[in-house]
């Protein structure tokens, strides 16, 4: 792998002819995947001892392959730390998953794809201004998405933000290998009614969950290629969704490495009873998070707003 390596990536053309006929066929790609990059969880207490992945980026790359993902990305948290192990593979590409605030003061995650690390830089100054943010994604002409539509893992939701995602954002992810199936599904509907392009990825903070639930391209042979038929719309998403079962089961997954990483934290273990409570609650919020919105949504199903609805508050800052 090295040697091909070395050979092909200085040349596109050149990789393009050690993809198999079959990746050649139908290009495969999870676009939501995390490493130890992402970096601590930002639950108070947690935010000292427990990343939010332990997943070695290497590790993760091989074991996407092994998987049969013809391209790989990653989309750590705010961070692309994981590039130093993986520049050299030239089906890599970099990516990141952004939290982003809102207009409204609320929170939310936003995949960008393709992007370089100049791009990575002016992401990060922007990201506490949704409207500036935007607007650089779109001068860049950089394909982004919003992450978990239907999940409240960032917080409370505005009806202001859906209104933005529909007017200004290209893509919903509307299969997360993590999200109950109808928060999947409801985002699916709501992408389909918006005209938004859909894409999949597996949000696993684990090696076990990496690469089953992922975007389809046909006839995509490199990742501009790639990203270019999501642009069109030829994306298919493929694989899993999440389950209560699948969580709890991430979670003692990072525990253990959190102990094998700080074994001084082995007196804590006991309270590893608890997680299947805890991962209860919090699937079930997720339920009820989902159910509100999505009802919310059908019900209402307003137009979106364009430049010249918002007020003026928001035209001065875009004029700026």
């Amino acid at each position: 792998m090295s040697s091909i390596g070395t050979l092909t990536q200085n040349s596109r053309p050149l990789h393009r002819l050690f993809i198999s006929p079959a990746q050649n066929e139908t290009m495969r790609c999870d676009l939501h995947v995390h490493t130890v990059a992402s970096g601590m969880f930002d639950a108070p207490v947690l935010n000292r001892l427990c990343r939010e992945s332990y997943n070695d980026p290497t590790d993760v790359y091989e074991r996407l392959k092994r998987l049969g993902m013809s391209i790989v990305t990653i989309t750590d948290h705010d961070s692309i730390d994981a590039v130093e192990a993986l520049r050299r593979y030239p089906d890599f590409f970099l990516s990141e998953e952004v939290t982003v605030t809102m207009p409204s003061d609320t929170l939310m995650h936003l995949g960008v794809y393709g992007i370089g690390e100049r791009d990575h830089a002016e992401i990060q100054r922007r990201r506490n201004d949704f409207i500036a943010l935007l607007m650089y994604l779109t001068e860049r002409k950089l394909f982004f998405s919003v992450n978990h539509v239907f999940s409240g893992l960032t917080g409370s939701r505005d009806e202001e933000d859906f209104r933005w995602f529909a007017s200004y954002v290209p893509a919903f992810e509307v299969r997360n290998g993590q999200m109950w199936p109808h928060a999947n599904d409801s985002a699916e509907k709501l992408a389909k009614r918006l005209g938004k392009v859909g894409i999949a990825g597996s949000d696993s903070h684990t090696i076990a969950g990496v690469g089953h639930t992922y975007t389809e391209v046909a006839g995509a042979r490199t990742a501009e290629e790639f990203l270019a038929g999501l642009r069109a719309g030829r994306g298919v998403v493929c694989g899993a969704n999440g389950s209560y079962a699948k969580l709890t089961a991430d979670v003692y997954r990072i525990v253990l490495a959190l102990l094998r990483d700080q074994p001084w934290t082995l007196p804590l273990m006991p309270l590893a009873a608890f997680v299947p409570v805890f991962t209860a609650a919090h699937w079930l919020n997720e339920i009820r998070f989902c159910r509100k919105w999505s009802v919310k949504l059908d019900s209402e199903a307003k137009e979106s707003r364009s430049l010249w609805q918002l007020d003026a508050g928001v035209e001065n800052n875009l004029a700026s």
